[in-house]
């Protein structure tokens, strides 16, 4: 099972059916999540990795996808990446050593989606 694409599709159609009875609580949620995401002093890499770790400690499928992509998609490393989950780790204990593998698993493979696009975009 692919703990990224393969989560992010599978709540699609259901996302979609709820926004529809409760647009105006998704679009502040989008207005935050846009805000809070944003370059600032912190980078967007070092927000979305943030936001990858605390994924890890809610033991939430559907947002370590959202931000191991989000993270990928800002060039971090796979490196980057295990240190955020080490930071879980330490913050969460024995349920992040589950959900730290799904989230290294779901970066994985965005990053190495990102990564394709970033070595065959003209510069």
């Amino acid at each position: 099972m692919s703990h990224g694409k393969e989560v992010l599709d599978g709540l699609r159609d259901e996302t979609a059916a709820l926004r529809a009875m409760i647009p105006d609580v998704y679009d502040g949620f989008a207005q935050t999540h846009k805000a809070a995401l944003r370059d600032g002093v912190l980078d967007v890499k070092t927000k979305e990795l943030i936001a990858f770790a605390i994924s890890v400690s809610k033991q939430c499928d559907g947002c370590i996808a959202s931000h191991a992509r989000g993270a990928a998609r800002a060039g971090a490393s796979p490196e980057e990446a295990a240190e955020a989950i080490g930071v879980a780790l330490l913050m969460n204990g024995g349920p992040a050593t589950v959900y730290g593998p799904r989230a290294f698993a779901a970066f994985s493979e965005f990053h190495g989606q990102f990564a394709r696009l970033r070595t065959t975009s003209p510069s």
